[in-house]
């Protein structure tokens, strides 16, 4: 049950996480209800941010990786929300893999407490960043 993903990358990730949403004027809406919507939600979300340099960093760093990589850290944000527990963990992979478009990173961008869940997620799977 290993993750498909370098984990100091993901540690990489949570620190700019991090530091983006720690931004006062970084405010992100709650998740939307209708998980159909959740593309428009965070490229709403993200709108007023597409300039901001820890923003780009952390878009340009998700975009770079492989799809079955951003596959694999969404569903390591589902697996730290709670979404699913680590015996689930192929079902994740799968849903993320079924959900996956070129949006990804808006979409992990844009969720609230993302470095959070990511963190707890590599925990689940016995990583933990320095």
């Amino acid at each position: 049950m290993d993750i498909e993903l370098n984990p100091e990358t993901v540690c990489f990730l949570i620190g700019k996480a991090h530091e983006f949403h720690a931004k006062e004027e970084v405010i992100i809406s709650e998740e939307p209800d209708e998980p159909t919507h959740a593309d428009d939600w965070a490229l709403e979300a993200l709108a007023d941010h597409v300039e901001d340099p820890t923003y780009r960093e952390m878009a340009s760093t998700i975009e770079d990786l492989e799809p079955d990589q951003q596959v694999c850290l969404v569903a390591l944000m589902w697996l730290g929300r709670g979404d699913f527990s680590l015996d689930e963990w192929d079902e994740a992979l799968e849903q993320a893999a079924d959900a996956h478009n070129n949006r990804t990173a808006s979409y992990l961008i844009a969720t609230p407490l993302l470095a959070d869940y990511l963190e707890e997620g590599l925990a689940l799977h016995e990583y933990h960043c320095d």
